[in-house]
């Protein structure tokens, strides 16, 4: 897939769910590109990865749903890498029981998901795009500490919140140790903007 199809395929998912998430995917997408350049990655493959992760938010105001109907479309549309992210980006600790929100999936898509994921061995674009995902708001890029302390106050937490959280910051620190580079430092601007916006 090409940047413009993934725009595209984007544009038509707000126009049948509109909402922040649409910012915030573009969101994801810029600071997935970002990073990747830093890291000698694919920052194209990266970009579209940022920006349709959360595209199971086509089918409407869900939770989990997303992550299953994410994969599906993207499944059924031939983009198993795509896919991939789509089941992947929620679960930095692989555990369907930390997801922030309600879980509504039937019980079969819950067993298809958590199936799907054993057979995942994440890999430097799975960590990237959760990584952005808990940087970025519709607002723009912000601290780890922010964004899922937001999440938390929106959805909620558990007894497994606080494993999340941890994996967050281990991906964090996984990258920076890796390719010898500072998260925060690279969006240092946008950082500061977004905590002291006016």
């Amino acid at each position: 897939m090409d940047k413009e199809t993934a725009i595209n395929l984007l544009e038509w998912a707000g126009i049948k769910n509109p909402g922040k998430w649409i910012d915030h995917s573009y969101n994801v997408a810029k600071a997935a590109e970002k990073i990747a350049a830093e890291c000698s990655l694919d920052k194209n493959f990266a970009y579209i990865l940022g920006l349709l992760h959360d595209i199971g938010r086509y089918e409407g105001i869900t939770n989990l749903r997303h992550v299953y109907a994410g994969y599906i479309l993207m499944k059924e549309k031939g983009y198993e890498n795509i896919a991939k992210i789509c089941l992947t980006h929620s679960f930095p600790d692989k555990n369907i029981k930390s997801f922030y929100g309600n879980i509504d999936c039937t019980s079969e898509e819950i067993d298809f998901l958590e199936n799907e994921l054993k057979k995942i061995e994440y890999d430097d674009y799975d960590k990237l795009i959760q990584l952005c995902d808990a940087l970025c708001t519709a607002e723009g890029i912000t601290l780890i500490e922010i964004r899922i302390v937001d999440v938390a106050k929106r959805y909620g937490f558990n007894e497994y919140t606080q494993n999340k959280w941890n994996a967050f910051f281990d991906i964090k620190n996984y990258f920076e140790n890796k390719y010898k580079i500072n998260i925060y430092g690279i969006f240092k601007k946008e950082i500061i903007e977004s905590i002291f916006k006016a």
